[in-house]
């Protein structure tokens, strides 16, 4: 039989649980968490009404701590997985984020690479049988009331830079809702084929750019309607080619936050781009120095 001690501490133990689980529910406000994954990218997003985004993993298993610190204890699913290109820094994290969380849907562009790290990606996603789309400038989706909207990389621009298409090919890219095209090779850039996404809930404008930095930005320019945003997540890393003068007074952000690595061999971020930002007013923060960065919306 069980102790008066034991039902007192299993008691005191099923409350602590409760409080926790209450303390966790969707709070109707917008968090966005930009991780600290050092030298990289990974930045979670959770809705209003609780459904959540991960964009981006890192280069290793840091995310894992930053997912553990920012989501309901209780919450083992993500609704929506985006790589924004397939670079070490931003997909290796997934790795693990797709072998411990029920991933529900993955975002991912059509180009790829032969990186141990990108073939073990898609093999994953494969054998957990997760839906795959590709997305291009025009589409959106939402989580709720966030909506996101693809800004880049639009579709004619990426079918022009993929080598070796074949017909099988050609149907895929024509079919809206068809399979995803997967492992394009290429001779451009990849960062040149990030996603550029926008957040929008209420009055309250985000830009998620990957590091999708200088070269792409004409095209973007020539191709879309861009908003004016409180919040950017400033391209590459805060590399001095990261984001055009032009682009920037465009966008008007009152926030850029710049992912990076403490002591990183590039120099990130630059003083090139500080300066930019500096010199515009825009306030400036950055995950080597804050570590785990989290935004919440009124």
């Amino acid at each position: 039989m069980f102790s008066k001690k034991h039902f007192l501490i299993g008691a005191a133990f099923g409350i602590i649980l409760l409080i926790a689980y209450l303390l966790t529910l969707p709070d109707t406000r917008l968090h966005l968490v930009f991780c600290d994954v050092g030298q990289g990218d990974a930045a979670y997003i959770r809705a209003p009404n609780g459904m959540d985004m991960l964009i981006d993993g890192g280069p290793n298993n840091q995310v894992l701590s930053c997912l553990g610190k920012h989501m309901p204890f209780w919450d083992r699913a993500i609704d929506v997985v985006m790589l924004t290109h397939p670079q070490i820094d931003h997909l290796q994290g997934l790795i693990p984020v797709i072998e411990r969380y029920t991933v529900n849907n993955i975002v991912i562009g059509v180009t790829g690479n032969d990186l141990d790290g990108y073939r073990k990606l898609l093999q994953l996603i494969s054998n957990k049988n997760i839906p795959v789309k590709n997305l291009y400038q025009g589409d959106a989706f939402s989580l709720g009331e966030v909506r996101f909207s693809v800004l880049w990389p639009q579709k004619d621009w990426v079918v022009s830079k993929i080598q070796q298409l074949n017909n099988e090919t050609m149907k895929q890219l024509a079919t809206v809702d068809g399979p995803a095209v997967l492992g394009m090779s290429t001779t451009e850039d990849p960062n040149s084929f990030s996603y550029y996404l926008h957040l929008k809930y209420k009055d309250f404008d985000a830009l998620f750019t990957g590091d999708g930095d200088a070269p792409m930005q004409d095209e973007l320019m020539a191709t879309t309607n861009l908003p004016d945003i409180e919040l950017l997540k400033f391209p590459h890393h805060g590399s001095k080619t990261g984001i055009l003068p032009v682009l920037l007074d465009t966008l008007k952000p009152e926030l850029a936050i710049v992912s990076v690595g403490k002591k990183n061999s590039y120099g990130h971020p630059a003083a090139e781009a500080l300066k930019l930002l500096h010199d515009r007013a825009i306030k400036t923060r950055r995950t080597d120095l804050e570590g785990d960065i989290e935004i919440v919306t009124p």
